[in-house]
């Protein structure tokens, strides 16, 4: 390894985010950084293939925050992203975020990136009866558990950079994708309502704008940095779909209530999400200035350039 450059811990290197962020650091000859890719298993193909790639391998566990200091230790700085959706459990992801800023602390990092979200109840109260209680005391759990867990890396004293994410483009794979009707029509059918804007990011381009945060460093510590790639109507994302496809999409809101009973996995969890940035669009999606975040990442994809690159794998979702 090269010792002549700082090390970046990359949590959730095999995966998509942490992906995007190993990713960048890898590709960029003139990087000033290493990759230390964490992940529960050093054997998997992803991480051998990081290891071929230049990477320095090694095991940690979010529930191990003794593995998570070893893992830190001697590095710069990293990035840090939890995954909700591995267990679904919010009081869970809140124990991983307060062992992962811990660990920060007690190594010592200079730099953290920490992938987050806002957290919806600073705006709706679970007291407000517009949409039901999650998990006890949630609105939107993989919101929520983030949100609240940035104060940690404060409380911690470790120089943070707060990443507000936002829904991934690759939802349109995978969970909101166009249906084709008996009429042989393709619908985009989703819990937003007509006219509003809703903010949203390719996946990978999470972990690379963090990567120029952590390369332009201090001018961004303690800061929060909320991003996106686009922000479309519902109309415009079936509009753009049906371009790459070369058919037309039909977008078709959803009632909240209406999507909350679906028969599908999370289908309130989503529902309540989807209310949130249509509700407080204003907040959310206003919070996402596109020209500021492509003066840190100029390579941000816009969601027409993301459909065109991605049309095999729209045609094989819908």
């Amino acid at each position: 390894m090269n010792t002549t450059k700082k090390v970046i811990a990359v949590a959730g290197a095999t995966g998509s985010q942490g992906g995007g962020a190993a990713a960048a650091i890898l590709d960029d000859p003139d990087s000033p950084f290493t990759v230390r890719a964490l992940t529960r298993n050093p054997d998997s193909a992803a991480a051998q293939e990081l290891s071929s790639r230049g990477a320095e391998v090694v095991r940690a566990d979010f529930g191990d925050e003794a593995s998570l200091v070893a893992a830190f230790d001697g590095a710069y700085g990293a990035f840090l992203v939890t995954n909700f959706w591995a267990h679904g459990s919010a009081d869970q992801e809140s124990l991983e975020i307060a062992h992962l800023a811990s660990a920060a602390s007690t190594a010592g990092l200079h730099h953290v990136v920490w992938s987050t979200l806002e957290d919806t109840r600073e705006l709706l109260p679970i007291e407000d009866e517009r949409m039901p209680v999650l998990q006890d005391r949630y609105n939107v759990p993989h919101f929520d558990a983030k949100g609240e867990g940035n104060e940690r890396f404060t409380q911690a004293g470790v120089p943070t950079t707060f990443l507000n994410t936002t829904f991934f483009y690759q939802g349109f794979l995978d969970g909101v994708e166009p249906r084709r009707g008996e009429d042989g029509e393709l619908t985009l059918s989703i819990p937003f309502e007509d006219g509003k804007l809703l903010a949203g990011i390719d996946v990978r381009d999470i972990g690379r704008t963090a990567y120029e945060i952590l390369r332009r460093g201090e001018e961004f510590i303690d800061q929060t940095v909320s991003i996106a790639g686009d922000c479309l109507t519902g109309q415009e994302y079936a509009d753009i779909i049906g371009d790459a496809l070369g058919e037309p999409v039909r977008f078709q809101p959803v009632p909240y209530d209406v999507f909350r009973k679906f028969d599908i996995p999370a289908a309130e969890e989503f529902g309540n999400m989807f209310q949130y940035y249509g509700d407080f669009d204003a907040q959310f999606t206003g919070a996402r200035d596109l020209a500021k975040v492509r003066a840190i990442n100029p390579a941000l994809k816009d969601f027409r350039t993301w459909a065109q690159e991605n049309v095999q794998a729209l045609r094989n979702a819908v």
